[in-house]
């Protein structure tokens, strides 16, 4: 009702507005409903660009090969295991460091964070961190998957930032007057008061264990110990590769080019259900913490 007695100019900006969100609704979602409906589609059709949004000769044909492919749960497995202890491992490394940093009598914090800086702009590189953790025996273990990634200065920063701009010193300095010492400090009144940045860098956190493939294809040999981003780039390169031979013009035998073909066809359908599978805990997740993340977006705003 209230769009009725808007002046003309308020109503051209609400109708522009609506205009622009409904088109970046379409941009965003077409994707995912393109990637979902191409999964239970004929994968002839979706090769042959037949698919533009509802499945095609839809079928659960794709999904139970999936099922039947035992490495994907071995994978699904061992991506859980990455994301969860790997995302509690950096948050008990990054909370307690960035505290530290945002104390004001911490002496030489500037220049120690500087160092921590650093390597954002500069690191040593994939050789040596290779090297590094040959030397430690950490080679073809999930423990490397988990250190090599331990702590992001982005995030670390982002904690820093709230706990100065958001837990008063007044409050450390009457905890400290009643006894209470700098552990108790910080897991019974920090911690508490800091839930909006857990959930933001559990987010942040967890979805780069999730997404991540090149870190684990460099430091892992063995495929029981693969995530699941391993088994679907795995796909994406037989698909790829066979869609390549069949286009590079060399002559095939009869049978050669139909065992191409099906390969292809078979390639292309697990792909689009291993994306569905793979981004489908990320987007059941997402809702029940967007709240948080909602406050989280104005960590290190200007507080006035």
């Amino acid at each position: 009702m209230k769009f009725l007695y808007m002046s003309k100019g308020d109503k051209a900006l609400v109708i522009f507005i609506h205009a622009i969100i409904i088109i970046l609704t379409v941009v965003f979602l077409y994707p995912l409903l393109y990637v979902l409906s191409a999964s239970f589609s004929e994968p002839r059709a979706v090769g042959g660009g037949q698919l533009i949004l509802l499945p095609i000769e839809p079928s659960l044909r794709g999904y139970a090969y999936v099922y039947q492919y035992r490495e994907v749960w071995t994978g699904y497995a061992n991506t859980l295991f990455y994301a969860i202890i790997g995302t509690f491992c950096n948050l008990a490394v990054t909370l307690p460091c960035a505290y530290a940093f945002s104390r004001s009598d911490m002496r030489g914090r500037n220049v120690m964070m500087l160092f921590f800086i650093f390597t954002m702009y500069f690191s040593g590189g994939l050789i040596p961190s290779y090297l590094n953790m040959r030397d430690f025996g950490l080679l073809n273990s999930r423990a490397a998957i988990v250190i090599a990634g331990l702590l992001s200065v982005y995030n670390l920063i982002i904690a820093r930032t709230f706990f100065s701009n958001t837990i008063p010193d007044g409050l450390q300095e009457a905890a400290k007057i009643d006894g209470c010492s700098d552990f108790r400090l910080f897991f019974s009144i920090i911690i508490p008061l800091s839930k909006a940045l857990i959930m933001v860098l559990t987010i942040y956190y967890a979805v780069s264990h999730w997404n991540s493939y090149f870190r684990e294809m460099i430091y892992l040999q063995d495929r029981d110990k693969f995530p699941l981003q391993l088994f679907l780039r795995e796909i994406l390169i037989q698909s790829k590769m066979a869609e390549t031979a069949i286009s590079s013009g060399e002559s095939y035998s009869a049978e050669e080019m139909l065992a191409l073909m099906r390969q292809a066809d078979t390639a292309n359908m697990l792909k689009y259900c291993f994306i569905v599978i793979s981004t489908l805990p990320m987007l059941v997740i997402y809702p029940f913490l967007q709240r948080f993340f909602e406050k989280g977006v104005m960590i290190g705003s200007v507080k006035g």
